[in-house]
């Protein structure tokens, strides 16, 4: 008895225990309501059905990044608004046209942004819509032009979605489109697996790029586009996710955390938010990207 007691004692006088938190992970769709080229037979509302539906059985929120020019060049695929909308999914602005921010086209950037806004607005209502995703991801080859933009986004009133987790999911659309038009089902098989392996070394990349500068996971903001193969792909990859201890949480949950309080805030930063940029400040080489070059000439 005296044993069993002084045992009970010992464990009642360790610290308790830390509850482990799953890394957390923010889902966000670019180039809605259409992006890259569509298998023959294949819709853009399809694709956006077969992603959403997704999203709801795996109970993840996701934010969507719109270029309104696509309602004009597809007609009939702002569905895809109405249905992501429908979903209670919000959407934000990546500018009308997808321009890529330069210092020739800091002017025609602006225009493009707020050419994109009567669209959000009557989308999202009284939902907070301002949110903005950079095209390209580029924000400025200078300092100047940098400035400039943030400047002009904060005036607006918009936080910018930065991207932390990424694995370039765009670069297999095409190449999917050619291969199933082909009927290649061993090249799709194989655009299959490397996909996921790619997005599990991305999340792996990141997690351990985290740890090295802050000794811990930051919800990570990921970087997806409403393409058919990512349709085709993410009851997948969110399956793959879920077995590696993930849990989906809203952009604005994600971007609470000090580490993006620079593009939440939007103050004056030397680059783009990124751990890979904050590994370069302190003299770390950050890992390198997966190769996608070879991609462009699968099917051809």
């Amino acid at each position: 008895m005296r044993l069993a007691l002084a045992a009970l004692a010992a464990l009642c006088a360790l610290p308790a225990a830390r509850p482990v938190r799953a890394q957390e992970v923010a889902l966000t769709f670019d180039d809605l309501p259409a992006h890259s080229a569509l298998p023959r037979g294949e819709t853009r509302v399809g694709v956006a059905r077969a992603i959403l539906k997704a999203l709801r059985e795996a109970k993840a929120p996701a934010f969507g990044f719109v270029n309104g020019v696509q309602t004009e060049r597809e007609p009939g695929s702002d569905q895809v608004l109405s249905l992501w909308r429908a979903a209670g999914h919000p959407l934000g602005n990546h500018t009308w046209s997808h321009l890529r921010l330069t210092a020739d086209s800091a002017e025609a950037f602006e225009t493009d942004i707020v050419r994109n806004e009567p669209l959000l607005e009557a989308r999202m209502g009284q939902a907070d819509w301002r949110w903005f995703r950079y095209p390209y991801l580029a924000e400025g080859e200078t300092p100047e032009v940098r400035a400039r933009a943030r400047a002009f986004l904060k005036a607006r009133g918009y936080r910018i979605a930065s991207v932390t987790l990424d694995f370039a999911d765009w670069a297999y659309n095409e190449p999917y489109a050619r291969c199933r038009d082909k009927g290649d089902a061993a090249a799709v098989a194989a655009l299959e697996a490397r996909y996921l392996a790619s997005a599990a070394e991305g999340l792996d990349r990141a997690r351990a790029q985290s740890h090295r500068l802050y000794g811990r996971d930051i919800p990570y903001v990921l970087l997806m586009h409403l393409g058919a193969f990512d349709a085709r792909m993410v009851p997948r990859l969110l399956a793959l996710y879920r077995s590696k201890g993930v849990r989906f949480v809203s952009l604005p949950e994600a971007q609470a955390d000090p580490f993006y309080r620079s593009d939440v805030e939007i103050t004056p930063t030397a680059e783009p938010l990124t751990l890979e940029a904050e590994a370069r400040r302190r003299g770390i080489e950050p890992a390198p990207a997966p190769a996608i070059a070879d991609l462009a000439e699968l099917c051809r």
